[in-house]
């Protein structure tokens, strides 16, 4: 596979009608005058207190310009990016698992690169972020005028892991399994990815039962229309081993709740609680369970 041309053909995305203003918005803007960059549950800067009294006004438009803001929270100077997710949750969760000291990592559906910055703090080698959204990229872009990190974001998804030009020591997949049409054939992918030893950090949908099966929702499952296929614990564990993982170990179980997933006008759009059935909130509006999450750790020998 030839990335180079991949990422030639996919530069001109930016280009498109709806993208284009944003990368305008974003190179109008001045250098930013930092005080200080915080890495920790909200992501973000202090800026110098004259530069922000001139450029304020400028840096909201652009942020605005920039929504929906899925993923965060951030802060830049006094303005605070309240984002649809409170993605502070699952980091955490997921933070006295890993240890990504010197290693290559990357992140596999990476939005604007939320936990990105925040593994900075680690001190790895190399952070790569996989993501094929013009916006999302856009976004990163925005945040990283700030933020001015190392990161390598590439516009590309999860099937060209395995094409990339290095293996990885770490990869994380978070909430992009169901997605996929060919779950066993993604989970492939990301394995080839890894350099051996390597580890994987996934987490996905998942349904309760102690059965080697899955629900697969007919048109939409909480009104998303690219959900495929929701297992088991017993049927992901299976999935892994078939694309080639062992010593799959299940890390947590959550339930998604409107503390972490709400509507907030960063997004001026629906969420969880339009997701749900009004009379049930274990279920969602097509009655099918409510949305649950495993988060697991898997290795290759």
């Amino acid at each position: 596979m030839d990335l180079d041309a991949l990422r030639a053909e996919r530069r001109k995305w930016l280009g498109w009608k709806n993208i284009a203003p944003l990368q305008e918005a974003i190179a109008a803007l001045p250098e930013p005058a930092v005080d200080a960059v915080h890495l920790g549950d909200v992501v973000g800067v202090d800026l110098d207190p004259a530069f922000e009294t001139e450029y304020a006004e400028q840096i909201e438009q652009t942020a605005r310009l920039l929504m929906p803001w899925r993923k965060g929270p951030f802060r830049l100077g006094k303005l605070f990016i309240d984002s649809e997710w409170q993605s502070q949750i699952k980091y955490n969760l997921l933070e006295p698992h890993f240890d990504l000291k010197d290693k290559t990592v990357g992140d596999i559906g990476c939005n604007n690169g939320y936990y990105l910055f925040r593994m900075q703090t680690h001190r790895p080698a190399r952070l790569v972020g996989f993501d094929p959204s013009a916006h999302y990229y856009s976004q990163f872009r925005f945040l990283d005028r700030f933020l001015k990190s190392d990161i390598v974001y590439e516009m590309l998804g999860v099937e060209h892991v395995e094409h990339y030009e290095h293996r990885f020591d770490t990869l994380f997949c978070l909430g992009v399994l169901y997605h996929r049409s060919d779950p066993v054939g993604t989970l492939k992918s990301l394995r080839r990815g890894l350099e051996p030893g390597g580890e994987l950090f996934l987490d996905t949908f998942m349904i309760e039962g102690d059965e080697e099966v899955c629900l697969t929702p007919r048109e939409r499952y909480s009104k998303i229309g690219n959900v495929y296929f929701i297992p088991t614990i017993p049927a992901l564990e299976n999935w892994c081993y078939r694309a080639g993982f062992e010593n799959v170990e299940v890390l947590a179980v959550t339930k998604t709740d409107p503390v972490e997933q709400r509507r907030t006008d960063w997004i001026a759009s629906q969420s969880l609680e339009d997701f749900l059935d009004p009379n049930d909130p274990d279920r969602t509006v097509e009655g099918y369970p409510a949305p649950r999450r495993v988060f697991i750790r898997a290795t290759v020998r």
